[in-house]
Protein backbone atom coordinates (compact mmCIF):
# COMPACT_ATOMS: atom_id res chain seq x y z
CA UNK A 1 0.00 0.00 0.00
CA UNK A 2 1.54 3.39 -0.79
CA UNK A 3 2.24 5.66 2.39
CA UNK A 4 0.17 8.74 1.86
CA UNK A 5 2.41 12.25 2.20
CA UNK A 6 2.76 14.04 5.46
CA UNK A 7 1.51 16.90 3.43
CA UNK A 8 -1.47 16.56 0.97
CA UNK A 9 -0.79 17.56 -2.50
CA UNK A 10 -4.11 19.32 -3.43
CA UNK A 11 -4.92 19.59 -7.28
CA UNK A 12 -7.20 22.34 -6.63
CA UNK A 13 -6.73 23.97 -2.84
CA UNK A 14 -9.52 26.30 -3.20
CA UNK A 15 -12.04 23.75 -3.55
CA UNK A 16 -10.51 21.48 -0.72
CA UNK A 17 -10.93 24.00 1.70
CA UNK A 18 -14.19 25.57 0.79
CA UNK A 19 -15.20 21.89 1.37
CA UNK A 20 -13.30 21.60 4.53
CA UNK A 21 -14.76 24.97 5.81
CA UNK A 22 -17.93 22.84 5.48
CA UNK A 23 -16.80 19.35 7.71
CA UNK A 24 -18.89 19.43 10.79
CA UNK A 25 -15.99 18.04 12.65
CA UNK A 26 -13.95 20.91 11.96
CA UNK A 27 -12.56 22.01 15.34
CA UNK A 28 -12.86 26.08 16.04
CA UNK A 29 -9.47 26.63 15.81
CA UNK A 30 -9.16 25.07 12.62
CA UNK A 31 -12.38 27.33 11.45
CA UNK A 32 -10.84 30.10 12.42
CA UNK A 33 -7.52 29.80 10.74
CA UNK A 34 -9.97 28.71 7.64
CA UNK A 35 -12.00 31.95 7.46
CA UNK A 36 -9.17 33.96 6.28
CA UNK A 37 -9.59 32.33 2.96
CA UNK A 38 -12.37 33.76 1.52
CA UNK A 39 -14.18 31.07 -0.47
CA UNK A 40 -13.68 28.74 2.47
CA UNK A 41 -15.10 31.75 4.59
CA UNK A 42 -18.51 32.18 2.96
CA UNK A 43 -19.08 28.26 2.86
CA UNK A 44 -18.78 28.36 6.21
CA UNK A 45 -21.05 31.60 7.30
CA UNK A 46 -23.50 29.84 4.93
CA UNK A 47 -23.79 26.18 5.75
CA UNK A 48 -21.95 25.60 8.93
CA UNK A 49 -25.28 24.97 11.32
CA UNK A 50 -23.32 25.53 14.39
CA UNK A 51 -21.75 29.09 14.30
CA UNK A 52 -21.97 30.52 17.08
CA UNK A 53 -23.23 34.20 17.94
CA UNK A 54 -19.03 35.24 18.65
CA UNK A 55 -17.92 33.38 15.31
CA UNK A 56 -20.67 34.41 13.28
CA UNK A 57 -19.51 38.08 14.71
CA UNK A 58 -15.86 37.31 13.60
CA UNK A 59 -17.31 36.53 10.14
CA UNK A 60 -19.02 39.71 9.46
CA UNK A 61 -15.75 41.40 11.01
CA UNK A 62 -13.75 40.17 8.34
CA UNK A 63 -15.40 43.07 6.48
CA UNK A 64 -16.15 41.28 3.43
CA UNK A 65 -20.01 41.57 1.87
CA UNK A 66 -20.13 38.12 0.61
CA UNK A 67 -19.56 36.28 4.06
CA UNK A 68 -22.19 38.87 5.34
CA UNK A 69 -25.03 37.55 2.76
CA UNK A 70 -24.17 34.01 3.26
CA UNK A 71 -24.60 34.54 7.16
CA UNK A 72 -28.21 35.78 6.19
CA UNK A 73 -28.83 33.24 4.13
CA UNK A 74 -28.22 30.38 6.55
CA UNK A 75 -30.62 29.30 8.55
CA UNK A 76 -29.00 28.42 11.55
CA UNK A 77 -27.92 31.66 12.08
CA UNK A 78 -28.28 32.82 16.03
CA UNK A 79 -30.93 35.16 16.34
CA UNK A 80 -29.00 37.34 18.26
CA UNK A 81 -27.01 37.99 14.73
CA UNK A 82 -29.86 38.11 12.67
CA UNK A 83 -30.62 41.02 14.95
CA UNK A 84 -27.30 42.55 14.35
CA UNK A 85 -27.26 42.20 10.74
CA UNK A 86 -31.21 43.65 10.15
CA UNK A 87 -29.35 47.13 11.98
CA UNK A 88 -27.24 47.56 8.24
CA UNK A 89 -27.47 49.29 5.17
CA UNK A 90 -27.25 46.04 2.56
CA UNK A 91 -30.89 45.55 1.30
CA UNK A 92 -29.49 42.17 0.06
CA UNK A 93 -28.23 40.97 3.52
CA UNK A 94 -32.01 41.87 4.85
CA UNK A 95 -33.86 40.58 2.08
CA UNK A 96 -31.84 37.18 2.90
CA UNK A 97 -32.83 37.25 6.37
CA UNK A 98 -36.47 38.00 5.70
CA UNK A 99 -36.31 35.09 3.00
CA UNK A 100 -35.00 32.34 5.08
CA UNK A 101 -37.65 29.43 5.27
CA UNK A 102 -36.92 29.18 9.12
CA UNK A 103 -38.16 30.75 12.59
CA UNK A 104 -38.27 34.45 13.13
CA UNK A 105 -39.04 36.67 16.09
CA UNK A 106 -42.41 38.67 15.62
CA UNK A 107 -40.54 42.12 15.84
CA UNK A 108 -37.82 41.33 13.17
CA UNK A 109 -40.94 39.95 11.15
CA UNK A 110 -42.49 43.42 11.27
CA UNK A 111 -39.32 45.16 10.40
CA UNK A 112 -38.79 43.52 7.18
CA UNK A 113 -42.59 44.37 6.33
CA UNK A 114 -41.75 47.95 6.92
CA UNK A 115 -38.25 48.01 5.32
CA UNK A 116 -38.21 51.24 3.10
CA UNK A 117 -36.35 49.08 0.68
CA UNK A 118 -39.42 46.95 -1.27
CA UNK A 119 -36.48 43.95 -2.20
CA UNK A 120 -36.73 43.24 1.70
CA UNK A 121 -40.60 43.31 1.31
CA UNK A 122 -40.81 41.01 -1.45
CA UNK A 123 -38.74 38.49 0.48
CA UNK A 124 -41.14 38.84 3.42
CA UNK A 125 -44.04 38.59 1.15
CA UNK A 126 -42.96 35.31 -0.54
CA UNK A 127 -42.35 34.07 3.36
CA UNK A 128 -44.64 31.26 4.54
CA UNK A 129 -43.61 31.41 7.75
CA UNK A 130 -44.17 35.13 8.39
CA UNK A 131 -47.22 35.97 10.72
CA UNK A 132 -50.66 36.27 8.18
CA UNK A 133 -51.87 39.27 9.95
CA UNK A 134 -48.17 41.03 9.41
CA UNK A 135 -48.57 39.55 6.06
CA UNK A 136 -51.82 41.45 5.39
CA UNK A 137 -50.35 44.91 5.62
CA UNK A 138 -48.21 44.05 2.43
CA UNK A 139 -51.77 43.67 0.02
CA UNK A 140 -51.71 47.28 0.36
CA UNK A 141 -48.01 47.69 -0.25
CA UNK A 142 -47.10 51.24 -2.27
CA UNK A 143 -44.84 48.70 -4.73
CA UNK A 144 -46.72 46.66 -7.22
CA UNK A 145 -44.09 43.91 -7.03
CA UNK A 146 -44.36 43.29 -3.59
CA UNK A 147 -48.01 42.92 -3.79
CA UNK A 148 -47.31 40.54 -7.03
CA UNK A 149 -44.91 38.66 -4.80
CA UNK A 150 -47.51 38.42 -2.21
CA UNK A 151 -50.23 37.57 -4.66
CA UNK A 152 -48.19 34.46 -6.40
CA UNK A 153 -46.91 33.04 -2.75
CA UNK A 154 -49.93 33.51 -0.35
CA UNK A 155 -52.48 30.82 -2.15
CA UNK A 156 -53.97 30.46 1.60
CA UNK A 157 -54.89 34.11 2.07
CA UNK A 158 -58.03 34.88 3.87
CA UNK A 159 -60.74 36.01 1.12
CA UNK A 160 -60.93 39.41 2.05
CA UNK A 161 -56.91 39.32 0.94
CA UNK A 162 -57.38 37.71 -2.32
CA UNK A 163 -60.48 40.14 -3.46
CA UNK A 164 -58.02 43.14 -2.80
CA UNK A 165 -55.19 41.60 -4.77
CA UNK A 166 -57.93 40.22 -7.71
CA UNK A 167 -58.89 43.45 -8.35
CA UNK A 168 -55.63 45.15 -7.78
CA UNK A 169 -55.11 48.17 -10.44
CA UNK A 170 -51.59 46.62 -11.12
CA UNK A 171 -51.77 43.87 -13.72
CA UNK A 172 -48.72 42.21 -12.88
CA UNK A 173 -50.55 41.98 -9.40
CA UNK A 174 -53.80 40.35 -11.14
CA UNK A 175 -52.01 37.68 -12.88
CA UNK A 176 -49.75 36.38 -9.88
CA UNK A 177 -52.89 36.25 -7.85
CA UNK A 178 -54.68 34.04 -10.09
CA UNK A 179 -51.81 31.96 -10.44
CA UNK A 180 -50.68 32.94 -14.39
CA UNK A 181 -47.18 33.33 -13.58
CA UNK A 182 -47.23 30.17 -11.49
CA UNK A 183 -49.40 27.64 -12.58
CA UNK A 184 -47.75 24.96 -10.89
CA UNK A 185 -48.74 26.43 -7.63
CA UNK A 186 -52.34 25.48 -6.99
CA UNK A 187 -54.57 29.28 -6.11
CA UNK A 188 -57.66 28.64 -4.48
CA UNK A 189 -60.64 29.20 -6.68
CA UNK A 190 -61.46 32.54 -7.13
CA UNK A 191 -64.56 33.89 -5.94
CA UNK A 192 -67.69 33.85 -7.92
CA UNK A 193 -68.71 36.93 -8.82
CA UNK A 194 -65.55 38.15 -9.55
CA UNK A 195 -65.18 35.29 -12.28
CA UNK A 196 -66.86 37.57 -15.11
CA UNK A 197 -64.44 40.25 -14.51
CA UNK A 198 -61.23 37.92 -14.80
CA UNK A 199 -62.61 36.24 -17.72
CA UNK A 200 -62.37 39.61 -19.24
CA UNK A 201 -59.63 40.63 -18.01
CA UNK A 202 -56.97 39.00 -20.21
CA UNK A 203 -53.79 38.56 -17.83
CA UNK A 204 -56.44 36.61 -15.52
CA UNK A 205 -58.25 34.94 -18.06
CA UNK A 206 -56.16 31.88 -18.18
CA UNK A 207 -56.14 31.98 -14.02
CA UNK A 208 -59.64 31.62 -14.46
CA UNK A 209 -60.37 29.61 -16.61
CA UNK A 210 -60.78 26.25 -14.56
CA UNK A 211 -63.29 27.25 -12.35
CA UNK A 212 -65.55 28.42 -14.90
CA UNK A 213 -68.93 26.63 -15.63
CA UNK A 214 -68.19 26.64 -19.26
CA UNK A 215 -70.68 27.12 -21.95
CA UNK A 216 -70.27 26.21 -25.17
CA UNK A 217 -70.17 30.10 -26.53
CA UNK A 218 -67.50 31.02 -23.69
CA UNK A 219 -65.82 27.96 -24.44
CA UNK A 220 -65.31 28.54 -28.50
CA UNK A 221 -64.55 31.75 -27.84
CA UNK A 222 -61.63 31.24 -25.35
CA UNK A 223 -60.45 28.59 -27.84
CA UNK A 224 -59.76 31.29 -30.35
CA UNK A 225 -58.03 33.47 -28.24
CA UNK A 226 -54.50 33.97 -28.88
CA UNK A 227 -52.92 33.59 -25.54
CA UNK A 228 -51.60 29.81 -25.55
CA UNK A 229 -52.00 30.10 -22.04
CA UNK A 230 -55.68 30.42 -21.98
CA UNK A 231 -56.10 27.71 -24.83
CA UNK A 232 -54.04 25.58 -22.74
CA UNK A 233 -56.35 25.77 -19.61
CA UNK A 234 -59.12 25.38 -21.45
CA UNK A 235 -57.84 22.29 -23.05
CA UNK A 236 -57.88 21.04 -19.70
CA UNK A 237 -61.15 22.28 -18.46
CA UNK A 238 -63.54 18.65 -17.92
CA UNK A 239 -66.74 20.66 -19.82
CA UNK A 240 -64.89 20.82 -22.89
CA UNK A 241 -66.92 19.92 -25.91
CA UNK A 242 -65.35 17.09 -28.19
CA UNK A 243 -65.52 19.40 -30.85
CA UNK A 244 -63.01 21.40 -29.22
CA UNK A 245 -61.10 18.56 -27.92
CA UNK A 246 -60.62 17.86 -31.49
CA UNK A 247 -60.10 21.49 -32.04
CA UNK A 248 -57.23 22.39 -29.36
CA UNK A 249 -55.81 18.67 -30.08
CA UNK A 250 -54.16 20.12 -33.31
CA UNK A 251 -53.68 23.87 -32.10
CA UNK A 252 -50.18 25.38 -33.28
CA UNK A 253 -48.88 25.35 -29.70
CA UNK A 254 -47.58 21.98 -28.63
CA UNK A 255 -47.99 23.02 -24.63
CA UNK A 256 -51.81 22.95 -25.35
CA UNK A 257 -51.50 19.65 -27.61
CA UNK A 258 -50.16 17.87 -25.01
CA UNK A 259 -52.83 18.71 -22.30
CA UNK A 260 -55.45 17.42 -24.65
CA UNK A 261 -52.92 14.43 -25.65
CA UNK A 262 -53.54 14.19 -21.49
CA UNK A 263 -57.27 14.07 -20.98
CA UNK A 264 -59.29 10.91 -20.62
CA UNK A 265 -61.85 11.77 -23.47
CA UNK A 266 -59.51 12.11 -25.72
CA UNK A 267 -59.80 10.28 -28.90
CA UNK A 268 -57.34 7.37 -29.26
CA UNK A 269 -56.51 8.24 -33.04
CA UNK A 270 -55.82 11.83 -32.24
CA UNK A 271 -53.30 11.18 -29.27
CA UNK A 272 -51.86 8.71 -31.32
CA UNK A 273 -51.50 11.79 -33.59
CA UNK A 274 -50.56 14.46 -31.12
CA UNK A 275 -48.06 11.65 -29.66
CA UNK A 276 -46.43 11.58 -32.92
CA UNK A 277 -46.03 14.97 -33.60
CA UNK A 278 -44.58 15.83 -30.35
CA UNK A 279 -42.01 12.75 -30.44
CA UNK A 280 -41.05 13.85 -33.90
CA UNK A 281 -40.23 17.64 -32.73
CA UNK A 282 -38.82 16.63 -29.58
CA UNK A 283 -36.23 14.22 -31.41
CA UNK A 284 -35.13 16.99 -34.03
CA UNK A 285 -34.46 18.98 -31.37
CA UNK A 286 -32.19 16.30 -29.09
CA UNK A 287 -30.03 15.42 -32.66
CA UNK A 288 -29.87 19.20 -33.87
CA UNK A 289 -30.76 21.49 -31.21
CA UNK A 290 -29.35 24.26 -33.73
CA UNK A 291 -31.63 23.47 -36.53
CA UNK A 292 -34.63 23.23 -34.04
CA UNK A 293 -37.33 25.89 -34.76
CA UNK A 294 -39.37 27.09 -31.68
CA UNK A 295 -42.01 25.06 -32.39
CA UNK A 296 -39.65 21.52 -32.19
CA UNK A 297 -38.27 23.08 -28.87
CA UNK A 298 -41.84 23.76 -27.13
CA UNK A 299 -42.19 19.95 -28.38
CA UNK A 300 -39.05 19.05 -26.50
CA UNK A 301 -40.51 21.07 -23.43
CA UNK A 302 -43.92 19.25 -24.14
CA UNK A 303 -42.60 15.52 -23.85
CA UNK A 304 -40.55 16.48 -20.77
CA UNK A 305 -43.65 16.83 -19.19
CA UNK A 306 -44.75 13.87 -20.08
CA UNK A 307 -41.67 12.66 -18.39
CA UNK A 308 -42.57 13.76 -14.84
CA UNK A 309 -46.45 13.78 -15.20
CA UNK A 310 -48.03 11.20 -13.02
CA UNK A 311 -51.80 11.02 -14.52
CA UNK A 312 -54.19 10.83 -12.10
CA UNK A 313 -57.32 9.17 -13.75
CA UNK A 314 -54.46 6.41 -14.83
CA UNK A 315 -53.28 6.08 -11.32
CA UNK A 316 -56.98 5.70 -9.90
CA UNK A 317 -57.77 2.88 -12.26
CA UNK A 318 -54.09 1.79 -13.92
CA UNK A 319 -54.45 -1.41 -15.12
CA UNK A 320 -55.83 -1.44 -18.45
CA UNK A 321 -52.67 1.45 -19.03
CA UNK A 322 -50.20 -1.39 -18.15
CA UNK A 323 -49.80 -2.25 -21.83
CA UNK A 324 -50.65 1.68 -22.98
CA UNK A 325 -48.23 2.60 -26.20
CA UNK A 326 -47.33 5.31 -24.37
CA UNK A 327 -44.90 5.68 -21.28
CA UNK A 328 -46.85 8.64 -19.55
CA UNK A 329 -49.68 6.23 -19.06
CA UNK A 330 -47.83 2.79 -18.10
CA UNK A 331 -45.22 4.97 -15.87
CA UNK A 332 -48.61 6.59 -13.93
CA UNK A 333 -49.68 2.67 -13.97
CA UNK A 334 -46.66 1.76 -12.47
CA UNK A 335 -47.20 4.51 -9.55
CA UNK A 336 -49.96 2.51 -8.38
CA UNK A 337 -47.29 -0.07 -7.09
CA UNK A 338 -48.68 -2.80 -4.78
CA UNK A 339 -52.42 -2.29 -6.06
CA UNK A 340 -51.69 -3.51 -9.18
CA UNK A 341 -51.72 -7.53 -9.91
CA UNK A 342 -48.72 -9.51 -9.59
CA UNK A 343 -48.62 -10.25 -13.05
CA UNK A 344 -49.10 -6.45 -14.35
CA UNK A 345 -45.80 -5.83 -11.84
CA UNK A 346 -44.47 -8.38 -13.69
CA UNK A 347 -44.59 -6.91 -16.93
CA UNK A 348 -43.56 -3.40 -15.86
CA UNK A 349 -41.15 -4.66 -14.17
CA UNK A 350 -39.60 -6.08 -17.89
CA UNK A 351 -40.64 -2.35 -19.49
CA UNK A 352 -39.25 -1.46 -22.69
CA UNK A 353 -38.81 2.48 -20.88
CA UNK A 354 -36.38 2.47 -17.92
CA UNK A 355 -38.59 5.41 -16.39
CA UNK A 356 -41.15 3.07 -16.08
CA UNK A 357 -39.45 0.64 -14.29
CA UNK A 358 -37.74 2.72 -11.96
CA UNK A 359 -41.27 4.11 -11.48
CA UNK A 360 -42.32 0.61 -10.38
CA UNK A 361 -39.18 -0.38 -8.38
CA UNK A 362 -40.32 2.92 -6.60
CA UNK A 363 -43.21 2.00 -5.67
CA UNK A 364 -43.75 -1.02 -4.60
CA UNK A 365 -43.84 -1.70 -1.01
CA UNK A 366 -41.26 -4.49 -0.70
CA UNK A 367 -38.58 -5.17 -3.62
CA UNK A 368 -36.41 -8.07 -3.76
CA UNK A 369 -32.52 -8.03 -4.19
CA UNK A 370 -32.69 -10.03 -7.33
CA UNK A 371 -35.46 -8.20 -9.19
CA UNK A 372 -33.17 -4.91 -8.04
CA UNK A 373 -30.37 -6.11 -9.55
CA UNK A 374 -31.40 -6.92 -12.63
CA UNK A 375 -33.49 -3.23 -13.24
CA UNK A 376 -30.48 -1.72 -12.10
CA UNK A 377 -27.82 -3.08 -14.37
CA UNK A 378 -30.45 -2.49 -17.38
CA UNK A 379 -31.05 0.85 -16.42
CA UNK A 380 -30.51 3.92 -18.64
CA UNK A 381 -29.04 6.60 -16.37
CA UNK A 382 -29.98 10.50 -16.94
CA UNK A 383 -28.95 13.08 -15.26
CA UNK A 384 -31.86 15.12 -15.67
CA UNK A 385 -34.45 12.02 -14.53
CA UNK A 386 -32.19 11.38 -10.90
CA UNK A 387 -32.39 7.60 -9.26
CA UNK A 388 -32.33 4.23 -9.97
CA UNK A 389 -34.29 1.28 -9.48
CA UNK A 390 -31.75 0.26 -6.10
CA UNK A 391 -32.87 3.31 -4.60
CA UNK A 392 -35.52 1.13 -3.23
CA UNK A 393 -33.59 -1.94 -2.36
CA UNK A 394 -32.09 -3.44 0.42
CA UNK A 395 -28.89 -5.71 -0.22
CA UNK A 396 -27.87 -8.52 1.76
CA UNK A 397 -23.81 -8.10 2.93
CA UNK A 398 -22.64 -10.77 0.58
CA UNK A 399 -24.78 -8.96 -2.54
CA UNK A 400 -22.66 -5.76 -1.17
CA UNK A 401 -19.42 -7.43 -1.15
CA UNK A 402 -19.94 -9.28 -4.53
CA UNK A 403 -20.75 -5.45 -6.33
CA UNK A 404 -17.50 -4.20 -4.81
CA UNK A 405 -16.12 -6.16 -7.44
CA UNK A 406 -18.05 -6.20 -10.35
CA UNK A 407 -16.91 -5.30 -13.44
CA UNK A 408 -19.58 -2.96 -13.94
CA UNK A 409 -18.51 0.65 -12.34
CA UNK A 410 -22.10 1.76 -10.91
CA UNK A 411 -22.47 -1.70 -9.14
CA UNK A 412 -19.13 -1.01 -7.52
CA UNK A 413 -20.46 2.67 -6.63
CA UNK A 414 -23.49 0.93 -5.34
CA UNK A 415 -21.58 -1.36 -3.46
CA UNK A 416 -20.26 1.55 -1.11
CA UNK A 417 -23.77 2.64 -0.03
CA UNK A 418 -23.29 -0.15 2.82
CA UNK A 419 -22.09 1.75 5.72
CA UNK A 420 -20.67 -1.92 6.85
CA UNK A 421 -18.69 -2.40 3.86
CA UNK A 422 -15.33 -3.76 5.26
CA UNK A 423 -12.48 -1.43 4.75
CA UNK A 424 -10.37 -3.76 2.41
CA UNK A 425 -13.09 -2.85 -0.29
CA UNK A 426 -13.68 0.90 0.72
CA UNK A 427 -10.01 0.66 0.15
CA UNK A 428 -9.57 -0.79 -2.88
CA UNK A 429 -12.48 1.17 -4.27
CA UNK A 430 -10.81 4.47 -3.18
CA UNK A 431 -7.78 3.64 -5.72
CA UNK A 432 -10.67 2.61 -8.63
CA UNK A 433 -10.12 4.16 -12.31
CA UNK A 434 -14.03 5.13 -11.63
CA UNK A 435 -14.15 8.82 -10.52
CA UNK A 436 -17.82 7.89 -9.29
CA UNK A 437 -16.51 5.49 -7.40
CA UNK A 438 -13.59 6.96 -5.78
CA UNK A 439 -16.61 9.46 -4.52
CA UNK A 440 -18.99 7.41 -2.78
CA UNK A 441 -15.70 5.93 -1.14
CA UNK A 442 -14.35 9.32 -0.60
CA UNK A 443 -17.49 9.74 1.94
CA UNK A 444 -17.44 5.76 3.52
CA UNK A 445 -17.06 5.41 7.22
CA UNK A 446 -14.74 2.64 6.64
CA UNK A 447 -12.08 4.19 4.63
CA UNK A 448 -8.66 4.04 6.35
CA UNK A 449 -6.77 7.62 7.03
CA UNK A 450 -4.87 6.96 5.20
CA UNK A 451 -6.29 6.63 1.71
CA UNK A 452 -8.96 9.38 2.96
CA UNK A 453 -5.30 11.54 2.65
CA UNK A 454 -4.84 10.50 -0.90
CA UNK A 455 -8.07 11.44 -2.10
CA UNK A 456 -7.49 14.77 -1.08
CA UNK A 457 -5.46 15.40 -4.33
CA UNK A 458 -7.77 13.30 -6.15
CA UNK A 459 -8.09 15.01 -10.00
CA UNK A 460 -12.09 14.65 -9.95
CA UNK A 461 -12.80 17.41 -8.21
CA UNK A 462 -16.21 15.98 -6.46
CA UNK A 463 -14.17 13.38 -5.05
CA UNK A 464 -11.52 15.44 -3.55
CA UNK A 465 -14.29 17.60 -1.85
CA UNK A 466 -16.06 14.70 -1.10
CA UNK A 467 -12.65 13.67 1.28
CA UNK A 468 -12.39 16.97 2.66
CA UNK A 469 -15.92 17.05 4.34
CA UNK A 470 -15.86 13.65 5.57
CA UNK A 471 -16.38 13.31 9.17
CA UNK A 472 -13.80 10.43 9.24
CA UNK A 473 -10.73 13.28 8.48
CA UNK A 474 -8.42 13.15 10.82
CA UNK A 475 -7.40 16.65 12.57
CA UNK A 476 -3.66 16.16 11.71
CA UNK A 477 -5.02 16.17 8.22
CA UNK A 478 -7.23 19.21 8.72
CA UNK A 479 -3.66 20.63 10.02
CA UNK A 480 -1.81 19.38 6.92
CA UNK A 481 -4.34 20.99 4.47
CA UNK A 482 -4.41 24.23 6.14
CA UNK A 483 -0.49 24.36 6.27
CA UNK A 484 0.26 23.62 2.41
CA UNK A 485 -2.66 26.63 2.01
CA UNK A 486 -0.19 28.34 4.35
CA UNK A 487 -3.30 29.61 6.59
Amino acid sequence: MQTPPRRPVLVDPDEVLMALARNARLPVPLLRRLLHHRGARDEAARWRSDLTQQLAEEIDALGHGGATHALACNPDLPVGMKRRLVRGDDAAVRSALAGRDAPLPRDLVEAFVADRSAQVRQAAAANRRSPSDLRARLATDPDPAVRAELAQWWTEAPEEIRRTLLTDTDATVRAAACATYFRRLPHPVPPADLHPALLADPVTRAGVVAHLDLDPGTAHRLAADEDPDVRGALAEHPELPADLVALLGRDEDPMVRVKVFLRKDTAESLREVIHAGLLAGSEKTRMDPFDADEEDVFCSIAMMELRIRIVVWVLKDPLPYVDSPYPAFRRSAAAAGDALPRTAIARLFEDPDSEVRKTMAAAVSVLDPDTAERLERAHEENRKWPGSPADNAVFPPETMRRFATDPDPRMRALALRDPELPAEFVERLARDDEARVRREAAAHPNLPAPSLLLLLGDTDLRTARAAAGSPQLPHEAMEAILAVAEL
